[in-house]
């Protein structure tokens, strides 16, 4: 499965990257996309679940770095307001 590395600019400047094991990740974060921190993990949420199923029909397991991804962007979002923006941006 292609890995996708995606670098998100939150609103002081700072940045990260987010990690999925399938490209899955693209249709709920495409790069160029400004979205609320709010909004930004509800779909990064979503889209790591669906990326560790793709993992788990294709291997028979699910990918358990995902479930480190999704709680590494839970705790990033908490240090922002629901509503300031994130962008997504292709590494």
């Amino acid at each position: 499965m292609p890995e996708v590395l995606l670098t998100l600019q939150w609103p002081d400047g700072r940045t990260s990257e987010l990690y999925s094991p399938s490209t899955v990740i693209l249709e709920h974060l495409p790069p160029g996309t400004t979205l609320s921190v709010a909004e930004l993990e509800r779909r990064g949420v979503e889209a790591l679940r669906q990326a560790s199923e793709r993992v788990r029909a294709r291997y028979g397991f699910a990918c358990t770095r995902t479930d480190e991804e999704r709680e590494k962007l839970r705790r990033q979002v908490a240090d922002y307001a629901a509503d300031q923006p994130v962008t997504v941006a292709a590494r």
